[in-house]
């Protein structure tokens, strides 16, 4: 029911997953994700920040999905950067999640004041060529930093995971990605559920097309060629959110939520270049 995006190493990725982000570890994860993987999600998106890693794991082990069925993405913890110590966290996590491989692991942020993002994604690179993750990237990166990884290191990242919902669209960063074969994955794609889902915009064209404020936005990141993680631990919603692959948004709409974008005042997490 969900297609997939062909990463840059050839490895196929759900274009819409599971995000967790805010889900208490423990119970409530294990019943978020198992909730997902009956709706129909098969690829789950975490991170060592999150601290939900093992409810992940005893989701999947609890399923009775085969581990190619699912997609999971985990993400390096900003106290552990380091050639060597992004290694031994992937590690750790494989030992919380259950598992003896992820699909993808990034780095969270690029923290660009400690200087250390290049060094990193070193490690990450050996992760890959252990087997231990089976695509490498990164998160919340600027074309600044992309262009140093150009320039120091062997490997594009496959995807840059970054904030993204129509009132901040990133367009020059996405055109980035586009050029050098990066796939755009969309964090907070709801705008975290703030006022873009009543804009009267959104509102209308839910009306129009007989589908939720949630759904509409959720075309319009699919139309636009991202990756993308609703996040709810409500059953209802779960299913609302991935129900969105029988209808489509004319052009001209996918345009007019383009519009919506109000550029760095629209951005509602931290900026990249100045968390630290």
């Amino acid at each position: 029911m969900v297609p997939t995006i062909t990463l840059n190493d050839g490895v196929q990725v759900p274009q819409l997953g599971f995000g967790i982000w805010q889900v208490e570890p423990g119970r409530p994860t294990v019943d978020a994700v198992t909730q997902a993987f009956e709706a129909g999600y098969r690829h789950v998106d975490t991170a060592q920040m999150y601290r939900n890693e093992e409810g992940v794991g005893q989701a999947i082990a609890e399923s009775g999905l085969s581990r190619d069925e699912i997609f999971v993405t985990t993400k390096l913890n900003n106290n552990r950067h380091g050639r060597e110590e992004a290694q031994k966290s992937l590690e750790e996590s494989l030992t919380k999640l259950g598992l003896d491989h992820v699909d993808l692991f990034l780095i969270h942020w690029p923290l660009p004041a400690r200087d250390d993002f290049v060094d990193t994604w070193r490690g990450l690179e050996d992760a890959k060529a252990a087997g231990r993750t089976r695509s490498i990237g990164v998160s919340n990166f600027q074309v600044a930093h992309l262009d140093r990884l150009a320039a120091e290191t062997d490997t594009v990242p496959s995807v840059n995971q970054i904030e993204l919902h129509p009132t901040f669209g990133q367009p020059e960063l996405r055109a980035y990605h586009r050029d050098n074969g990066i796939a755009t994955e969309a964090w907070s794609p709801l705008g975290q559920g703030g006022p873009l889902l009543s804009a009267p915009i959104v509102t209308a064209l839910a009306e129009k097309y007989g589908r939720s404020p949630a759904q509409v936005v959720l075309r319009w990141h699919l139309q636009l060629g991202n990756i993308v993680f609703p996040k709810s631990v409500t059953p209802a919603r779960i299913r609302e959110n991935i129900d969105v692959f029988d209808f489509e948004l004319a052009d001209d709409d996918v345009a007019t939520l383009s519009g919506l974008d109000e550029g760095e005042a629209g951005r509602l997490g931290p900026n990249p270049d100045n968390l630290s």
